[in-house]
Formats: C-alpha cells, structure tokens, sequence
C-alpha cells in the first residue's frame, strides 16, 4: 500500500489537518487516494477515539471502497472499514472507517447536525458535483459553526480533477495539496464523430474490433446508458474471438454482476466491460489497458416548462473525458480512442455543471425544510440553488401536504417530517405515506419499488400489468429474473421502512373502493399534477399540471378517460410527451379517495365559441374540469375585467366605432399633440386607451355578457366624458368639423393626419391669402382640387402657392376646363364653387 503515489504527501496532509479545518487533496487517477488515504488518517492523533465518514458518489463505489479497505488490513468489511447505502449496511460497533453515500451523510446530520464522534468527513471524486455532495458540504458547514466550536470537525475534500476557482471561493483558507499520482502513459486515439448516417453503436462496434486487433488486454467502453450498451452487445454479437468476453456495468445491474465485470478475467481471457460513467471513478477494473470513450453521458434535468425531470444525453466535460482516458493507464501504459476529435476536445467544458443547477430540487427543498431553513442564503454553497427550481420543488411539496403555509413562512408538516425520514423522493414517500395509512402498506411498497427501477416490461402503458409480473401472474423472462429479485427485495426492504417509520400512523380503511382502483389512487396521490384527462376519443391526454400527454397507439388504456401518469416523458420542444406507464382512474374516486386533491372554485370566463360571459362552480384538478355548475348571479368585478382583457386581446374594434365618434376622436387627439407640455387634452390613441380600460370604459360594462353587448355601449357619450369642462366647447373653437370657405360653404376638415387636411376646388380659394390654422397655430393642410376633384396642389402656404406655383396649374388646367375661372390674378378673384362666378359682397 505504501508504494501508492498518495502516500508521499500523507506527511503534508497529516500536518495540513493539524493545522487546518479543511483541507483539499488532489490526485490523478490510481493514485490510492479512496483506499489508502482513509485508513492512513485513521491512526492520525487528532481522530484517536473518532471515526472518519467517507463519502462516495455510487453505491457500488462505496461497497468496493470498503471491501478493498478491509481486505488490506485482513478483515471482513463491517469490523474497522464498514459501509452504508441506501437499503443496506455492514457496520459494526468496532466501525471507525464508514463509507458512505453521499445520501446517507445529509440523513446523519439531520438526526445530529454536530456529527457527534466523528473526527473528520472526507468527500471523495468531488469534481462530480452531485446534489447530495453539494447539500451534505453546505450542512457540514454550519453544524459544525453551531456546534462544533470546542472539538472542529476537518473536511477533506478530494478529486482528480477539482474546480478550484468555485472551491477557492468556499474555502478560502484550505490548502491544496496535490499528488502527481502514478499514471502510466496513455495514447490518446481520436477517431471523429459519428458520421451523419452512422449509428453511435456501429461506430463503437467498429472501434471495439479495432481495439481488440491492435491492442492487447481488456476493453472499458464509456457509453451514455443501458439502451447503448444493449445495442452494442448485440452489434457485437457473432463478431468477437471466442477468448473475449462482454459483460455490461451500470447502475441497475444486481450487485453479483456489478462485482463479476469489475473482476479479474480468467487467465487467457479479454474482457469488454461495457459502461456507464458508473466506471469514471472509484473504481479499478483489473486488466483494462484499452478505454473506448463516446464521449457522452446521461444527465437528469429538470424542464422548466413542464416541472418534469428529462433524461438529457450531453458531451462530457473536458474534466470526465481525462478521468476515464486515465482508466486505461492505472496498471500499465494503455490507450484511449476517444469517438471525436481533437478540436472537439479543446472545446469541451472544463467541469460538468453541478447538479445542484439543472435537476429537481423538491428533495433538496424537503430537506431544507427539515434542516429549518427556508432561505438558501442562510447555508454557505458552493452554488446556491436556483430561485426557479426551488420554487417549483416547494410548489410540489406544497401539494404533497410536506409543506404548509403560515405568517411566518413555508412550514414542515407532520406527514412531511415523516416523508423527509423515508431515503425516497417525496413523491414515493408520500405514496407509502398514503398507502400505509389506507391499509394498503404492502401494494405501496411494491409500486414504490417498481417506481425506483426502470421499466421491467415492454408495450403498453397499463401499470396493473407490472403488478401482476412482480406478483408471478405473469411468467417472468429469464433474463428478468434478476431485475424481478431486486424488485421484490426492494418492496420488503420499503415495508420495513414504513414498519419502523409509519407503525405509528392511524389507519383509514376504504371499505367501499374496489381493490383495482387501489394502484390508481396511490399514482394519483405521488403525481397529482400528471392526472391526466382524454382530450377526445384516442389517444390524446392533458395533465393536471398543463402538458400534453399521449399513449402509444391501440394501447388498452386509452379507454379510459381518466388516468393516473406516473411516467411519461419525450423530447425537449416536442408538444406532446408520450405516455409510459399509467393507471386508470374512476371520476367516482374525485368524490371519495381522491376528494383532497380537488379544489372548488368560482370561475368567470369568456365562451369563445357562444360569445358570452359563462360563471361556474368548477371542481378542478390543476388544469383539469371535473365537473361544473353554472351560476346564475356572474360576479360583476372579475365579469368586467375579463371583458376588459377580452378587448385588449381583440382590440378595440369590438367597440360601437362609427364614422362621427372617429372622427371626433381625431379631433381630440389632433389637439394633444399639439398642445404645450401640460395641456389639458387627452391621448386617446389607440395605445392609451387600451392601457387606461379600466378607468374610462369599465364603470360602463356591467349591461355588458354577451358579445352582441357591446353594440348597446353609447360609446360617443362615454368618451365625450372624457373631456374636462370646458374642454367640449373649446374643442369646436380650436378644432372645427368644418371650415368657413371664401365662396361661402364649409368643407370637413380630415382629422387623420398631422397636420390636418382641407381639401377644396381652388376657384373656391380665390381671393384669399392667408392659410386657416388650427389648434395651437398648426396651418392646415391644404388639398386644391380640380373641378373633377382632382389633385392639383397641396400646400401650407396660399399666398405663396397664388405667386409661384399657381401659374403651372393655370397654363395645365385652363386648356382642359375653359368654362371654369382661371384668373392671372387669384388673390383678388372672386371665390366660386362652378362655372358661374359669384359676387363678391
């Protein structure tokens, strides 16, 4: 153990946790650091009497770190090196070493936040960033500041490739000390991407043969998921030597297989361990000297949009992309054919983005609540969670009934402090919560479990049909067998849980629902927002939280209008999601055993298809009517405010418009935009008066429930009372319907453009000099016209137009239209409206 690389700064790390709280090791891969590290810091003076907590970031890490461990100091895991994961423990009352995941540390310290008689808490493969890392270091923190003032509790925290800008930022006072570990050398290969028409497996097929023919030793392949690496065994399939073996490792597998493809291979043999990014770390596969990387990884984010957690396949970071090159030279030189290229690698980002920033945040938001804190500014981060996502977690909790609200703020409630006890997403916590108190523990417990696990059958929707394969109704696949026995282990290892956590709870049997609603009623109760109602006949659905969901075609579910969605899922931007596993619902239930997730309200709204205002009592769920009652007596202040919304959505041609009250309204706002600064006339321009509904047309709306309704409005008379006396007779002073003309008619004045238009026959002009103006000093406008009312001229200045322009018109028009006036001298003519000539009085 002592030739690890590690073991040459263990002097400089003993002395750094003598004089520092918190202390950073950074070492490459196979630098011993998981395994050597931990039982070295054990005989350290300071933890004499303490354990020491290591937190790994998988299970499967945790339990080989500590069989590793044990093994080197000659005993059976559970004496000095014990572990701890989700369902299951060997930890002995000799225990001083306890591997972790990082889970279980957030649970210790919310049952004793000071951590008592542990000395130090190593976080190891940190660069990872999970949640519960991030949660765990920021709870870590301030137990340790309330309660640990006396005897400080150290941090270690330790990774291959650590961001130590975000770090630095954190800790500021920790030292790094930095192993430059025993990596053999490692050729890196870049083969380039997939080709457009080229399938990812075939491509790491291709490079597998490749690899097995040049290189010698075992193979790890990184791919994204299990999808992958079943496609790739079965391209593989017929085209490898007979001393070559596959064997997959992902998180899902059972332990037994876990443990036989991290094994040695048998003399003589090869080994093809096809991965997830479950081998990046923490792990030492013997024999690998070939690493075949995608460069692609699998990440649980949450869409906004829709408030549903997605499985999003993206490129790894540059950090991941050396930690898994690195598997190929623990033991000796190796090589790494990387599936893209060199200048695609210089373009990679740096670190992963912590998980804290893109997943559900509803456990982390249940376990603030516990912790008691509901602001996040009150706990020191490395990254603070996001606003959004943290109000969407609380909104989900809020609806589970974990969380309540009082003056004071979020509160936990007491079927909440139960949930956050239970190692589930609250949303299974609530089920079992709910089952168990119905008398329904057992049926819970195994939707519970087969809710943890991926999807065991295939085809359609129907979630009963998973009952009763995990029953034995169904004969089960041999190659299930093994998914089968986990899931039946997992049930019995819930119903445990819930013996030691809900024996208390009073239970409230259901004696009058059948037994086939049960599964429908607890999927209801863990997704009340994916309640889903059928759109039409098919296959179409619309959650109770505002998505649109669909079931494959011809499944037997679609008969049902009701369902309850416990999965579903699809692509980013895509309008609907499909359907994956579901349970139908009665509308029956919505009065009894679902009757809580029900909401009454009042609910005035606009019928686009009658053109009228509809006021019901509605009974919802999110989104979704499950019933009605229309009301008689509509509520007039939301009435208007719809009405008033209706406008601005349409526009205000909804309105009486006629040609009198448009005109008018020119008038009016001709006068506001010539007036001074603080003029008295108002903006009545479409915009204002859009923005100002509420003030001069709502008090006028309560006749108004039907879209013929509005004809009646006198809406002359309402906008008239916009104007302040004594503004409606300054109106016709300053801004005149018509103008006095020298021949002694009147003409309209076109109000539409600024400066406003009068368009005349110029022999009714002559005589006159001076241009009429308007308003403020605004000059009309003036449009002469021929006999045919014709444009001839247009001009804001006649006695300029009679001395200039006026003679080109003359020499044009007088050929055209002899009988008509054409005088040399039009100032001192005599105004006519026709061919015969008016006195001048």
């Amino acid at each position: 153990m002592s030739t690890l690389p590690v073991a040459d700064v263990l002097d400089q790390l003993n002395s750094a946790l003598s004089d520092n709280d918190e202390v950073v090791l950074e070492a490459p891969p196979g630098a011993g650091k998981t395994t050597l590290v931990p039982l070295e810091l054990l005989q350290h003076p300071l933890f004499a009497g303490q354990k020491i907590l290591l937190l790994e970031p998988r299970r499967l890490a945790a339990r080989m770190a500590a069989g590793r461990m044990a093994q080197q100091l000659g005993e059976t895991v559970g004496m000095t090196v014990g572990y701890r994961v989700r369902m299951d423990s060997k930890v002995g009352p000799d225990t001083r070493l306890e591997v972790v995941t990082e889970g279980i540390l957030t649970r210790m310290l919310q049952d004793d936040p000071s951590l008592d008689g542990y000395g130090l808490v190593i976080f190891d493969e940190f660069h990872e960033r999970s949640l519960d890392a991030d949660f765990g270091l920021a709870l870590t923190l301030q137990g340790r500041e309330l309660f640990r003032e006396d005897q400080p509790l150290k941090l270690l925290l330790m990774s291959a490739t650590l961001d130590k800008r975000v770090i630095e930022q954190l800790l500021p006072e920790a030292p790094l000390i930095s192993s430059l570990g025993r990596m053999h050398p490692v050729d890196i290969r870049y083969l380039g991407a997939p080709g457009r028409n080229q399938r990812l497996e075939q491509q790491v097929a291709r490079a597998v043969l490749q690899a097995l023919e040049d290189e010698s030793g075992s193979l790890l392949v990184f791919l994204p998921g299990q999808k992958e690496i079943r496609n790739v065994m079965q391209s593989l399939s017929g085209q490898l030597p007979g001393d070559v073996t596959l064997a997959p490792l992902y998180g899902d597998l059972t332990m037994l297989a876990q443990q036989q493809a991290i094994a040695p291979s048998p003399e003589g043999q090869r080994k093809i361990v096809l991965a997830t990014n479950i081998a990046e770390t923490s792990l030492t596969i013997e024999g690998i000297r070939v690493v075949i990387d995608a460069g692609l990884s699998r990440e649980a984010r949450l869409d906004p949009a829709s408030g549903m957690t997605r499985l999003h396949t993206c490129r790894v970071s540059r950090a991941a992309s050396i930690q898994r090159a690195g598997r190929a030279g623990r033991m000796e030189p190796g090589c790494c054919y990387r599936l893209w290229s060199e200048s695609q690698q210089a373009q990679l980002a740096p670190h992963a983005t912590p998980e804290i920033m893109t997943t559900d945040l509803s456990t982390l938001a249940l376990q603030m609540a516990r912790w008691g804190v509901e602001d996040p500014a009150e706990l020191r981060w490395l990254n603070p969670p996001p606003q959004a996502a943290l109000a969407q977690g609380r909104d989900l909790l809020l609806r589970l009934g974990a969380l309540k609200t009082t003056e004071t703020g979020l509160q936990l409630t007491s079927a909440g402090e139960l949930m956050a006890r239970l190692p589930l997403h609250p949303r299974l916590a609530h089920l079992l919560l709910v089952g168990w108190q119905a008398g329904w523990g057992r049926l819970a417990c195994d939707i519970a479990a087969l809710l943890s696990e991926r999807d065991p059958l295939n085809g359609d929707a129907d979630f009963d049909r998973r009952l009763s394969w995990l029953k034995g109704d169904i004969v089960c696949a041999a190659s299930q067998k093994g998914v089968l026995q986990r899931i039946r282990q997992l049930s019995q290892q819930f119903y445990r849980l819930c013996t030691q956590h809900l024996q208390a709870l009073s239970q409230s049997h259901h004696a009058s629902i059948s037994a086939a609603h049960y599964a429908g009623i607890l999927i209801a109760q863990a997704y009340p927002d994916r309640i889903a109602a059928r759109r039409k006949e098919g296959t179409d659905y619309q959650l109770s939280g505002g998505r649109a969901v669909r079931l494959a075609d011809a499944d037997p579910l679609a008969k049902h209008r009701w369902l309850a969605v416990a999965n579903c899922g699809g692509m980013q931007g895509q309008s609907a999601d499909r359907v994956f596993l579901a349970a139908p619902l009665s509308a029956a239930l919505f009065d009894t055993a679902l009757a809580g997730l029900v909401q009454q309200q009042e609910v005035v709204e606009w019928d686009r298809q009658q053109g009228r205002m509809c006021c019901e009592l509605q009974r919802r769920i999110g989104v979704l009517v499950v019933s009605r009652e229309e009301l008689q007596e509509i509520p007039l202040p939301e009435k208007n405010q719809i009405l008033i919304d209706l406008i601005r959505k349409q526009g205000l041609q909804l309105l009486p418009w006629n040609e009198s009250i448009t005109h008018w309204r020119q008038r009016v706002n001709f006068l506001h935009s010539v007036q001074p600064d603080d003029g008295p006339w108002p903006d009545l321009s479409d915009q204002a008066l859009l923005a100002g509904l509420e003030q001069w047309l709502g008090p006028w709306l309560d006749p108004v429930s039907h879209i013929n309704h509005f004809s009646r409005l006198d809406l002359a008379s309402i906008l008239q009372g916009m104007l302040a006396w004594p503004l409606p007779n300054e109106l016709e002073k300053l801004a005149p319907s018509r103008l006095a003309l020298p021949s002694g008619h009147t003409a309209a004045i076109d109000y539409s453009d600024n400066p406003p238009v009068l368009a005349v026959k110029l022999q009714e002009m002559f005589g006159s000099t001076e241009t009429p103006v308007l308003g403020y000093g605004v000059a009309v406008k003036i449009h002469l016209l021929s006999p045919a009312r014709r444009p001839l001229a247009v001009t804001q200045d006649l006695a300029s137009f009679w001395a200039n322009s006026y003679r080109d018109v003359q020499k044009d028009m007088k050929g055209r239209y002899p009988k008509h006036q054409w005088p040399d001298n039009p100032q001192e003519a005599l105004p006519s409206d026709g061919i015969k000539r008016k006195i001048r009085k």
